[in-house]
């Protein structure tokens, strides 16, 4: 059985209600974590397309993505390495290293409509959560505080961090 049914988040996730593009994160991270992402990405064969600045290039290291970011020194100045990855043909899940603090990314609701494509959703949480180790919260965009839904690590599985909505009413 799933972790989450589509008729319990359909309403969560309806782009026209919520906005399009939620924040997806994970907290509490280091260079380390993002490399274990990296090579998580590779081991699971999932295709991914990686640039800084726009700018199409070779994926090596996180570390390599870190000194790009703060290649810059002053914020001002700095880039933004980006990672697309795709967990399924349909689905893109967009990576920015902001810091290495967090590991942030977003998904586009329109994306995800359906069990099917919810199920893709909360396979790519879990593979994320349980190899780093830690919870990857999704929220409305802007709203970090409030989370929706997320790999919960100590359920082990993705969860709803608030009350369904009834679509009726």
């Amino acid at each position: 059985m799933p972790d989450l049914l589509w008729d319990d988040v359909k309403a969560l996730l309806d782009p026209e209600v919520n906005g399009a593009l939620p924040d997806v994160i994970v907290e509490g991270t280091t260079v380390e974590d993002w490399q274990v992402l990296l090579d998580l990405v590779r081991a699971q064969g999932w295709q991914y397309a990686y640039s800084v600045d726009g700018e199409p290039m070779e994926l090596t290291s996180a570390a390599d993505m870190a000194a790009a970011a703060y290649a810059g020194g002053r914020p001002e100045l700095r880039v933004t390495p980006e990672l697309r990855i795709r967990p399924s043909p349909d689905i893109l899940m967009i990576f920015r290293m902001y810091q290495t603090e967090s590991i942030d990314f977003d998904v586009d609701l329109r994306e995800l409509q359906g069990q099917e494509r919810l199920d893709v959703l909360v396979d790519f949480f879990c593979a994320i959560g349980r190899r780093l180790g830690k919870s990857v919260l999704m929220t409305a965009e802007g709203s970090r505080d409030h989370p929706d839904l997320g790999f919960d690590i100590e359920a082990d599985r993705v969860v709803l961090m608030v009350e369904p909505v009834d679509p009726r009413v």
